[in-house]
């Protein structure tokens, strides 16, 4: 039995160029429960290229949701997660990953995803993001269980150096901060509801909470 997606999908491969793009974006997502891998490639080029123009749609997010039904959110992080792989771990990308018997063994792209975002966590340290990154590729855990890691590892960190993570509480909170009162002086400024003089007085106080988180 087919879902009325798959059918919805097949009915647009019609008449399609086999050879073609478009086509093999398609194909890719009969096969997105195999591997993701080559779907987020494909869209990659069609999000790159804007390819999806060309096909009559006027955005990204319009063709993923009309032509493949794939939300905006997860085509996104598709598209991030094969860039990651591509930049991070070409080696994988030469695996072959298309063998359905080996679906078990890829990793999902919410957990590459998150892999991703780990790359640029100061607080777990190169070591944290290789144990995540074999966690990912050699032990196949899924996205829960290497977001569990993940926070098992930023909390091992802080109480290992518990002066740290206030630090960046104390810069996260700071920068929270900032970002209203830029917005508060924009929206003053464009209404003129204060006088020049406040408005200084605002740009002042963001100035001297900036330099608190760069110290």
């Amino acid at each position: 039995m087919k879902t009325k997606a798959i059918q919805n999908i097949e009915r647009k491969m019609e008449g399609l160029d086999e050879s073609s793009l478009r086509y093999r974006v398609l194909q890719n997502v009969m096969q997105f429960k195999t591997s993701w891998i080559e779907l987020g490639q494909s869209l990659y080029s069609v999000w790159k290229d804007k390819l999806y123009r060309d096909w009559g749609y006027l955005t990204f997010e319009a063709y993923t949701a009309k032509e493949i039904g794939v939300r905006k959110d997860t085509a996104m992080k598709l598209l991030r997660s094969y860039s990651f792989l591509e930049k991070e771990e070409p080696q994988y990308l030469k695996k072959d990953n298309g063998d359905p018997s080996e679906a078990a063994s890829i990793p999902g792209y919410e957990a590459v995803n998150l892999l991703r975002m780990a790359k640029n966590k100061k607080e777990i340290g190169e070591d944290g993001y290789e144990s995540l990154k074999k966690n990912v590729f050699e032990k196949g855990k899924d996205f829960r269980d290497v977001k569990k890691d993940l926070t098992a590892l930023i909390r091992q960190r802080e109480d290992l150096d518990p002066q740290e993570a206030r630090n960046r509480r104390k810069s996260s909170a700071i920068r929270r901060v900032v970002s209203t009162l830029k917005g508060l002086k924009n929206d003053i400024e464009m209404a003129k509801l204060l006088p020049a003089s406040t408005i200084k007085d605002i740009k002042d106080l963001i100035d001297k909470l900036e330099s608190e988180i760069n110290e």
